[in-house]
């Protein structure tokens, strides 16, 4: 691993960029001894790739467990934010007029629905972005009609999803959002209708809008056994474009100069729509918390999936970490990698002197 590093203009002579370019390369080879050990004695099991962004450049990059830059990350749930910026893309294009468009009048070509009624018309995008939707769907509760795990074994997803009943005495707030219910079922219906929206597969306009102009060369998508792409999970990347996916939102959308997804959606999308839980908020798909470490509390915005997986991003440092891990269905996997931001990564780019 050799790190990157950007000399800033206000350094007055070279020797300055030279001892900074020293230091950085310093704080790498420390933060990498630091994750092996921690790595080597189990503190986050199946770890695969940590990259560090700071101030648009990559100041560390290590990978274990066998893995290298051109593995492809099975980053499962972190799909979803890729299918908001989608969303986000397809507003900007006009072809969803507003996240207020109602959700199945792209899909009547499914007509007819089962449980359909005004409640089910009354869906719309937003819910969909925000898993605030009337669907009787929660990944989280076993019993739940919608849990992702009775889609996986029917042959067409999205008939099974259009299908799913209404809540019981589903209500909205006074800012019109629905209780929060975390649904991989309402984001691969959110990728369908994009994908009507836009007259091409999800993955196609995705490859078009969104991965060539980030570079992004390779990829795998799962889809279901009749061919549907997953848009809420699986998504295969490497480390290395998951940073370029981070850091084109620490630039509002920009990746080298151009607007690749649109500033006010980068902006949306990593903006507190619901309350998730305790200690996490959630955006347009993407959730937010507070990071706690010996000099001070830090607000990330991340991308989250089954295994440990986090690519986050903190605003306020002008910095990025992408985690991916592979410690799948297992307790504490999610802690483990607040953990290691907490303990490892962000003391490192936030608690230095000067």
């Amino acid at each position: 691993m050799i790190p990157s590093f950007r000399c800033r203009r206000a350094l007055p002579v070279r020797i300055a960029c030279v001892s900074a370019l020293a230091a950085s390369t310093v704080r790498a080879a420390s933060l990498d001894r630091a994750l092996r050990d921690a790595e080597g004695k189990g503190e986050f099991p199946k770890l695969t790739s940590v990259l560090v962004l700071e101030d648009g450049k990559t100041t560390y990059e290590g990978y274990f467990g066998g893995t290298d830059a051109e593995t492809l990350q099975d980053t499962r749930s972190a799909t979803k934010s890729i299918t908001s910026l989608a969303a986000g893309i397809a507003v900007a294009e006009g072809k969803i007029r507003s996240v207020s468009s109602p959700a199945f009048a792209f899909l009547a070509d499914l007509k007819p629905f089962a449980h359909d009624g005004e409640t089910k018309s009354a869906i719309t995008v937003e819910d969909l972005l925000t898993m605030s939707s009337a669907l009787d769907c929660d990944d989280n509760d076993e019993q739940s009609p919608g849990n992702e795990e009775n889609m996986y074994p029917k042959q067409v997803w999205t008939r099974w999803a259009v299908d799913l009943p209404v809540k019981a005495n589903y209500m909205r707030d006074a800012a019109g959002r629905g209780p929060f219910a975390y649904c991989t079922a309402g984001v691969l219906l959110l990728g369908q209708i994009i994908q009507r929206a836009a007259g091409m597969r999800i993955d196609r306009y995705v490859e078009e809008r969104l991965f060539k102009p980030l570079g992004i060369a390779r990829w795998q998508w799962p889809t279901s056994p009749s061919g549907e792409v997953m848009t809420g999970g699986g998504l295969r990347l490497r480390s290395r474009d998951l940073a370029a996916v981070a850091q084109m939102l620490l630039d509002g959308g920009k990746w080298q100069g151009k607007q690749v997804v649109p500033e006010s959606w980068a902006n949306a999308a990593l903006a507190v729509h619901r309350k998730a839980n305790g200690s996490q908020d959630y955006g347009y798909l993407f959730w937010r918390r507070d990071y706690r470490t010996r000099c001070g509390r830090f607000s990330g915005w991340y991308m989250a999936g089954n295994g440990g997986n986090a690519i986050i991003v903190f605003k306020d440092l002008d910095a990025a970490v992408v985690v991916t891990r592979a410690n799948y269905n297992t307790k504490g996997m999610h802690q483990q990698t607040v953990r290691l931001l907490e303990e490892y990564a962000l003391p490192d780019l936030a608690c230095r002197p000067g």
